[in-house]
């Protein structure tokens, strides 16, 4: 086994702390990962605080991972020691059910293998995600980072890049699409980016105003304050595609009605509890639809990668220490960052043991 060492839940209360612990050896097709840096997302707190349900402790946390390769298996074809490579929000799946091979693991029939939270195949133990000095993955489930963007403001976009780049290729937006952005965090910042980048013409819908102006520097053409019903009116009927970020229950039927016919709502945002429904009628007469999305296959999330370093795209970040996880967390409740911590793991020291 490979020794590792990282910040680990031990309870849904209480403060992370640091651990010791153990990777698998390396497999014929594996790779292992010096972590350099990993991003922190609020779907990490809400699993290790067991708010989405049971979680094996203790648990290491973090999916938007980005390292250097140290080592291969023999098999390994597709990497090399020293490639600057990711790792998002899933390391294996089934392989073998329609979704996999349609190149949509995110989807596997089986259950994907979450980086954290989930069951390895090969040890049957649970997997032990980012904030952590090492990891080890298959080879198919890597991802090459663009040699020209910064790696840690590239660490967000294996989960707040592909969950929000991906609806926007189902839907296929570009040059003369309309798409509304509720919500300006982690997800809504890149879904700005990535649009405005795409070619659309951007509509961001947020209950901040003082986030107006950041809006418009991430691309934004129109910002909208979405408590003022007045304001929000003459937008109805005009958007064919409308993302929302936002992970707490809200009113759905206001934002439907700026969908024009055959818009689609798409929810990205894992809310704990339901959001209040859309009236009948809402949908029947625009024939609108409402959806949701879930990250991206992994040609998907290289294609992300690949069209951010054709554009220098990368998240707006805050570098913080691996001792100041737990502040950050705090932090987070309070929606005090814009728009991602990214834990700079070579300030991580080893547990006393």
């Amino acid at each position: 086994m490979i020794p590792a060492f990282g910040i680990a839940a031990f309870a849904a209360a209480g403060p992370l702390a640091p651990w010791r612990f153990e990777r698998r050896e390396v497999g014929a097709s594996d790779v292992q990962i010096q972590i350099l840096y990993c991003g922190i997302c609020h779907s990490d707190l809400h699993t290790v605080r067991g708010e989405w349900g049971p979680c094996p402790y203790p648990q290491v946390p973090g999916h938007e991972i980005v390292g250097r390769v140290s080592a291969v298996g023999q098999a390994v074809t597709k990497w090399q020691v020293g490639d600057l490579v990711g790792v998002g929000c899933m390391v294996d799946s089934c392989r073998q059910c329609d979704p996999c091979q349609q190149g949509v693991e995110q989807y596997c029939d089986n259950g994907m293998t979450g980086t954290y939270g989930g069951t390895e195949k090969e040890t049957g133990r649970p997997t032990q995600g980012g904030y952590s000095s090492v990891i080890v993955v298959h080879e198919d489930f890597v991802l090459r980072v663009p040699a020209n963007l910064d790696p840690a403001a590239v660490a967000p976009l294996l989960c707040a890049g592909i969950t929000t780049w991906s609806p926007l290729r189902t839907w296929k937006v570009g040059p003369g699409s309309r798409v509304g952005v509720v919500g300006i965090g982690g997800l809504g910042h890149m879904a700005v980016k990535l649009a405005s980048a795409l070619g659309a013409h951007v509509v961001v819908l947020t209950t901040s105003p003082s986030k107006a102006d950041d809006a418009r520097r991430l691309g934004a053409h129109e910002v909208l304050v979405s408590r003022e019903k007045a304001v929000m009116k003459p937008l109805r009927n005009s958007l064919d595609l409308i993302i929302d970020t936002v992970g707490t229950p809200h009113d759905l039927e206001g934002e439907m009605q700026l969908l024009r016919l055959d818009g689609t709502l798409v929810l990205l945002g894992g809310s704990p509890e339901p959001h209040p429904a859309p009236g009948a009628f809402t949908f029947i007469m625009k024939r609108r639809r409402l959806a949701g999305s879930l990250i991206g296959g992994i040609k998907e999330t290289q294609e992300m990668l690949d069209f951010c370093g054709q554009h220098g795209i990368t998240a707006d970040i805050e570098l913080i220490s691996a001792a100041t996880v737990n502040e950050a967390y705090e932090r987070m409740l309070r929606a005090d960052v814009r728009y991602r911590f990214v834990i700079d793991l070579q300030t991580l020291s080893a547990p006393v043991a």
